[in-house]
């Protein structure tokens, strides 16, 4: 049986092997005839071979385009969350308390870190930032505050109405010597049986909603420090924060002067309008608007805001965009009232009648002429009294007869921002014209500027930009209360009558009356000429091209409010397929 089988075996292995012999001489026979053999036939046919060829390449070629096209459109590159952000600003940072920022440099760490319980939003108008609710009573005396459920400080611990009290005595503290101190100098606050913060006013404010966007500090961090010496706390080198980015850490620039360091502050989870795409923010302080510039053209820093359109040659147009934006802010020639060379009003009607306006804001190009201390942007007003035209002749006789052949000296202050130093010789230019010696000294401004220029009104004429805010209230700049160190009646004006309209102005909530009430005032402000409007600033912004900046749909007041949409800013791409 087992012989058997295996003879079986055997002659089958035999029978496959001649087979396969057989199909080898076959397929060798085959491939030389059908294909060795026809190569001398190529020539023959070459143009066709040649034809399908390119057909074959052309159809390859449009399968991989159409595999392209299609992978393109649903793809699209869109920021993501991550990188950091760096912006370069002036001034040096000596605190980083919120409650003493003076510079533009301790201005913007202020709002990247700390929280206020109003702000202003997206559209120019006052909103609730911690806040999630602030009503005022009939009269506008009493507002009430409620905070947002789940604020957090940046240590863990719970943002509570303790934090807001804490904060408001601190401010009224005249000992702390905070900017914010006079919106809130009379101010009384409590809390009531619904846990709400009630602020009660000694009068009606109409616009106290403003007011209260002021950051808020940590009573449980610094509940035990002296008032007198609060800046010197160590809060004011590692603070702890409330805002859209937490303090991380600080770094010196080597071989450069104190006011060049680098701030690193990093996103915050517990933001209370959600968490930013911005892993971090850099804030990179210098000494000057040259450093911004050189800066910038290296790379070291995405952005700027310190800049003005004169500079627009300067940084690298390559990598850089320019963005505009008004602000509610308005250049005025302010003319100190208690100084003799133009306590006069005759004097100072003289000077508006004699220098030309508009030659003076050539020195200001891309501003919007401003004539009055109030925008049309904040309230709509039936008429306004005429300003009258400019004409040297009369002014000079005017003059001649108010200065009684005396020579008349003039001293200008300004500082060295923006358009400024500019449009203070240009008021220079035309007060000589007219006569006059004239001095002009621009400083920085800092701490020491606000002490020794503004605060002891040290200057004749004052060449300056202020705040008008997202709605008017003028009583800060030409109530005869204000004509002191701590107010910003930058003229030292003084009119009774002028107090009463400015005081109603801000008592009233009825809109109407509210227009009449500035409207006379406009007229003291016309005949009396504390002050001179040049024209409405801008926020001169210079940012990275390869970046997401503030939305051009977001309406400025302050250069701050840049800020507004700081949630949504970005720096990092990424390829991703659209949604379909």
């Amino acid at each position: 049986m087992k012989n058997s089988a295996k003879k079986r075996g055997q002659k089958f292995i035999r029978r496959f092997s001649r087979a396969s012999v057989k199909a080898s001489e076959e397929g060798k026979e085959h491939i030389k005839e059908n294909l060795i053999d026809r190569f001398s036939h190529i020539a023959d046919i070459r143009l066709l071979i040649l034809e399908w060829s390119l057909l074959i390449g052309a159809l390859m070629m449009l399968a991989f385009a159409q595999a392209f096209w299609f992978g393109n459109s649903y793809a699209e590159n869109v920021f993501v969350k991550g990188g950091t952000y760096t912006e370069a600003t002036l001034g040096d940072v000596k605190s980083l308390n919120p409650l003493f920022a003076t510079t533009s440099s301790e201005k913007t760490l202020s709002r990247l870190m700390f929280a206020t319980l109003s702000t202003i939003d997206y559209s120019g108008h006052p909103g609730i930032g911690l806040a999630e609710s602030i009503m005022p009573n009939e009269d506008g005396k009493v507002w009430t505050v409620r905070l947002r459920d789940g604020l957090k400080w940046s240590d863990g611990e719970p943002i509570t109405n303790d934090d807001v009290i804490f904060t408001t005595d601190l401010i009224k503290n005249p000992a702390v010597g905070s900017a914010y101190g006079s919106n809130l100098a009379k101010v009384k606050v409590s809390i009531n049986e619904n846990n709400e913060i009630v602020f009660t006013l000694p009068t009606a404010y109409s616009d106290f909603i403003t007011a209260l966007n002021f950051p808020i500090v940590p009573k449980h961090v610094l509940g035990d420090a002296d008032p007198q010496t609060l800046i010197e706390n160590n809060f004011s080198n590692t603070p702890v924060t409330s805002g859209a980015f937490n303090y991380n850490a600080t770094q010196a620039t080597a071989g450069t002067n104190s006011e060049e360091k680098v701030f690193y502050l990093s996103s915050n989870p517990d933001y209370y309008m959600g968490q930013t795409m911005l892993n971090s923010f850099a804030i990179h302080t210098y000494s000057s608007k040259d450093d911004i510039i050189a800066s910038l053209n290296a790379g070291s820093t995405t952005a700027t805001a310190e800049l003005s359109g004169a500079d627009a040659g300067r940084v690298n147009a390559a990598s850089f965009i320019q963005k505009n934006s008004s602000l509610n802010s308005g250049a005025f020639i302010f003319f100190n009232t208690s100084k003799e060379i133009v306590k006069n009003n005759e004097m100072r009607a003289a000077i508006r009648q004699g220098i030309n306006i508009d030659k003076i804001r050539e020195a200001a190009p891309d501003t919007l002429a401003l004539d009055y201390p109030l925008l049309k942007a904040q309230i709509k007003l039936n008429h306004y009294p005429e300003i009258p035209a400019h004409d040297t002749v009369a002014a000079k006789n005017k003059l001649d007869e108010l200065g009684g052949g005396q020579p008349l000296k003039v001293d200008i202050a300004t500082v060295s921002s923006g358009y400024l130093p500019n449009v203070a010789e240009a008021v220079k230019a035309q007060l000589e014209e007219l006569g006059f010696e004239v001095t002009v000294s621009s400083y920085e401004e800092n701490q020491d500027f606000i002490n020794n220029v503004i605060s002891k009104r040290n200057y004749d004429i004052l060449v300056y930009e202020i705040e008008l805010g997202a709605d008017p209230d003028l009583l800060p700049y030409y109530h005869s209360s204000q004509a002191s160190v701590s107010g910003l009646n930058l003229s030292n004006y003084r009119n009774v009558l002028v107090d009463d309209l400015l005081l109603g102005a801000r008592d009233t909530l009825n809109e109407e009356l509210r227009v009449k009430k500035y409207e006379s005032f406009l007229e003291h402000w016309v005949t009396d000429v504390p002050a001179i409007g040049l024209y409405q600033p801008n926020l001169t912004y210079y940012y990275n091209k390869n970046v997401r900046t503030f939305s051009n749909d977001v309406r400025l007041v302050t250069a701050l409010d840049r800020f507004s949409d700081i949630t949504s800013w970005a720096v990092t791409k990424a390829t991703k397929n659209k949604t379909p």
